[in-house]
This record gives structure tokens, C-alpha cells and sequence, in this order.
């Protein structure tokens, strides 16, 4: 990197900083403060439980993206005239040490910049996933096994927590559905972008003449709804059905029928839970996987933009993202419209930076 590249750096960067400022705008963000804190003080503040409860929910979010706004602008501004006071008095190994940093505190933006893109009313709820395979038996049920194995690894390498709702292993190999929750800060605000059908071509381990397949999976993301917002379902609309719980999460497997799925009549959606030994828990926990679903379904109603995906849509043209493993090395993501040569790391979890490429790319779309 040279002077020009680097002036030109802090520019791009300084005007992130005032776009988001602009957006947060951190002078009300005091002064909503400075009110919370004031009725804090006041002597019925937690006779209102419910209502001291959202504040203090409220006080730290936006704690928090106050401190990384003014720590992120600080870190610019300091590089600014760190740099102007380098430059003008020659010296070579403060404005080298700069340029060394440049890719930190251009990711230190980018950090910022996510989160600002994560601070929808939902981004920091938990987020319920169900991975189905498309038509193709074997290559179909392996493809929905890799995706798992992806998501699970990304969880690990987010600090996330996963707890398993639902599995049902495949025939011969890989799965036929599974369906997880995944807990920790901003979970769904990062996996919603996951939410759609996924689509692999490589040359096939279940071909013994070694052609090449092309398999597609669906991914679909909720939001964990909190316990406050209500949906209202009717007995009358839902198809309850018991089975024997198998494979992983199944603890009485061809003992009790302790496995729950339910059927939305009216919407169609399906959810199904058995990673409890009590059938009483697997119905709960699968209620409140159907009232997700529900809940997202409406949201995406209201935006007139659904993105709900079908078992029957699972194939060609309908794809987010293609995974391509022969004849070439290629992960491309059509919406941002970036594409990655790492297959190997990706599949192995290193999705984040594809993920906030798509966060980026929505935002700029709904700008426009």
C-alpha cells in the first residue's frame, strides 16, 4: 500500500462512519439514555416488571452500538491524523506501521457496519433452521448432511449454541430433515440469510461411473418468537401425528411413540420435534417451532418480499447460492453476486464473510 492507496482508504472509511452515523444518529441515542436512566431512578420503576425488563433490553443494545460507533469513528479519526503528522514530517516507519494495519481497521468498519445491518427488530432473537433435501434420493440426503455439518461448524466458530429439534437420518446415507435452534447474540440476524434453496454440483461418491449431479436443499430460517408476542392458532387447523423417535435426538427409538409433528393445515407448513423423552415437551417445543414459522410468514407477507420455501420449489432456478465442487472450485452467492474459490473452508463453517456480503448487498438493494 502507498500514501494514495491509504488517503483513499481513509475516505471510503470516513464516509462509512458518517453514513451509519447518520443512521443511528449517536446524539439521540445520549439522550434516550439519559431518559431510560432517569426512569430508573423513579421509586414504581420495577412495579412494571414486564416494562423495566424492555428498557433494560433496550439500554444495552443501544449501549452497545454507541460504543462500537464511537470506538470505530476514534479508531478512523486517530489513523487520520496519525497519518497527516507521519506524512508530513517523512516518516517512513509510522506511516509503514499504518499501512500494515490497514486491513484491521477496515474490518474494524466492516464490524460496524454488520452490526448496524443486524439491529432489525428480530436479528438478536435465536433462530429455528430446518435443512430438506430436494428430489434425488442418496445425492440429495448427503447434500442436507454437508449443509448441516456446515451450519454446525459455523455455530462452533460463532460461539453459538445448537440444540438439536429434529433428525431423521437417510436411507443409505446423509439425512431426510433435521431441524435445530441455534442460540447466541444476533443468531437469526446472521442465518436469515441462509433461508432459501442450495444448490450442489460435484461428481457424485454414490456414482460408481463418476458422473457429475447436481442436488439441490432447501434451508429454512425463523426467528424464535419471544413468549410475549402472540399467535393465534385454532385446534381445528392442525394435524397431529405420533412416531417412534430414530436416529440422532431419538433416546425410547422403537419404545414409545414419543415424536410429535404437526400440520398447519390452512398454511400447509409442517414442523416436527422428538429430542425429548416426554412426548408432552416434543408437542411444546413444536408448537413453538410452528408459531416461528408463522410469525415469519407474516412478516414476509407484510414486506410483500416472501422468501418461504417449498418442498415442490426445491430444484432448478430457485437456488440462493450454488456450490460447485467439479469440474471447477466455486461457492457463488447470487444475490451479492460474489463468488468464493474456498469450497473446502466453506463447507467447513468459514461462511461469514459470505453471509455479511449478502447482508451488504440486501441493504444497498432496499436503499436503492
Amino acid at each position: 500500500m502507498d500514501n494514495y492507496e491509504y488517503t483513499e482508504l481513509l475516505k471510503r472509511l470516513n464516509t462509512k462512519v458518517e453514513n451509519i452515523g447518520s443512521i443511528i444518529k449517536p446524539q439521540s441515542i445520549k439522550e434516550r439514555l439519559q431518559e431510560i436512566e432517569r426512569l430508573e431512578h423513579e421509586p414504581d420503576f420495577w412495579q412494571d416488571i414486564a416494562k423495566a425488563g424492555a428498557l433494560n433490553k433496550e439500554k444495552t443494545k443501544i449501549s452497545n452500538m454507541l460504543a462500537k460507533f464511537t470506538n470505530a469513528k476514534a479508531a478512523v479519526d486517530d489513523a487520520k491524523e496519525l497519518y497527516e503528522l507521519a506524512n508530513s514530517e517523512s516518516d517512513e516507519e509510522t506511516l509503514n506501521s499504518l499501512f500494515d494495519d490497514a486491513t484491521e481497521l477496515e474490518n474494524k468498519i466492516t464490524a460496524l457496519e454488520i452490526s448496524m445491518l443486524l439491529s432489525g427488530e428480530d436479528d438478536n432473537k435465536n433462530a429455528i433452521i430446518s435443512i430438506h433435501p430436494g428430489a434425488g434420493g442418496t445425492e440429495s440426503n448427503d447434500w442436507a448432511s454437508m449443509l448441516y455439518r456446515m451450519y454446525l461448524r459455523f455455530c462452533e466458530r460463532e460461539g453459538f449454541k445448537v440444540e438439536t429439534l429434529d433428525f431423521q437420518e437417510g436411507d443409505e446415507a446423509g439425512l431426510k430433515d433435521v431441524s435445530f435452534i441455534v442460540k447466541g447474540e444476533n443468531a437469526y440476524g446472521y442465518l436469515k440469510a441462509e433461508n432459501g434453496i442450495h444448490r450442489l454440483v460435484r461428481t457424485s461418491p454414490f456414482d460408481s461411473a463418476g458422473r457429475r449431479h447436481t442436488s439441490f436443499s432447501s434451508v429454512m430460517v425463523s426467528p424464535e418468537i419471544d413468549d410475549d408476542i402472540e399467535i393465534e392458532i385454532e385446534e381445528k387447523d392442525l394435524k397431529i401425528d405420533t412416531y417412534r423417535a430414530s436416529g440422532a435426538g431419538g433416546q425410547h427409538v422403537n419404545k414409545t411413540e414419543s415424536a410429535i409433528r404437526i400440520t398447519h393445515m390452512p398454511t400447509g407448513i409442517v414442523v416436527q420435534c422428538q429430542n425429548d423423552r416426554s412426548q408432552h415437551k416434543n408437542r411444546a417445543t413444536a408448537m413453538k417451532m410452528l408459531k416461528s414459522r408463522l410469525y415469519e410468514l407474516e412478516l414476509m407477507k407484510q414486506q410483500e418480499a416472501s422468501n418461504s420455501v417449498e418442498k415442490s420449489e426445491i430444484g432448478w432456478g430457485h437456488q440462493i447460492r450454488s456450490y460447485v465442487l467439479f469440474p471447477y472450485q466455486q461457492v457463488k452467492d447470487n444475490r451479492s453476486g460474489q463468488a468464493f474459490s474456498q469450497t473446502d473452508a466453506i463447507l467447513d463453517g468459514d461462511i461469514k464473510k459470505m453471509i455479511e456480503g449478502v447482508l451488504i448487498s440486501q441493504k444497498s438493494t432496499d436503499q436503492s
